[in-house]
This record gives C-alpha cells, sequence and structure tokens, in this order.
C-alpha cells in the first residue's frame, strides 16, 4: 500500500516505514508525530482512490527522527575585466521523517 501526498508543496510518494527528508519544519521536535491530511492518491494490489484534489478523511502519520542539513552549494558570480566576483554557500535545512502509518479514512 502506498500514497501521494503534498507536503509543504512537494508531492511525496510513500509507504509504510519509508524514510523521508522534507523541507524544515522549526515546530517539530526529535520524537515529535506529525500528521500530513492532504492525501492526494491511495493505492493497494487492487484498489486505486484518487481524491479531487483530496481525499476527505484520509492521513498519513510519521515520527521526526531529525533536523538534517542538505550538502553544500555554492553560488558563484563574476563579471570579466570588472575586478567583481562574489562568492555565496548555502545548505538547505530537513527534517527526517519515518511513515508510521497510511490512514485511507474510510
Amino acid at each position: 500500500m502506498f500514497a501521494v501526498v503534498n507536503i509543504s508543496g512537494k508531492q511525496f510518494r510513500v509507504s509504510e516505514e519509508d524514510l523521508l527528508y522534507i523541507p524544515y519544519r522549526a515546530d517539530a521536535k526529535e520524537g515529535d508525530t506529525l500528521q500530513f491530511d492532504e492525501v492526494l492518491l491511495i493505492a493497494d494490489q487492487e484498489n486505486v482512490t484518487l481524491g479531487h484534489p483530496h481525499i476527505e478523511g484520509a492521513h498519513v502519520s510519521g515520527e521526526v527522527i531529525q533536523h538534517v542539513r542538505g550538502d553544500k552549494i555554492l553560488v558563484f558570480k563574476k563579471k570579466r575585466r570588472k575586478r567583481y566576483k562574489v562568492k555565496h554557500g548555502h545548505r538547505q535545512r530537513y527534517t527526517q521523517i519515518k511513515i508510521s502509518s497510511l490512514s485511507a479514512g474510510e
């Protein structure tokens, strides 16, 4: 059984016991349980349920494992012959969650 869930404007295909890296959620602490209500699709071996746009009553629960930062991305700007160059680095914050349950809400 799997589901497609909208989390912070991004769609994730999840099933139980999956580990996800979602965009940072400052209000969640390690060990907290998060519930995502924007379930777009639920499918098992025989049935596929599609929401318009969401499935009423369906939700996905996950436990926060840790807060991590992604790889560094370097942004370098340069204008030749003008003595202009700028170098910036960026590391995106993510929250690692483990999906604990899927509910179709029927």
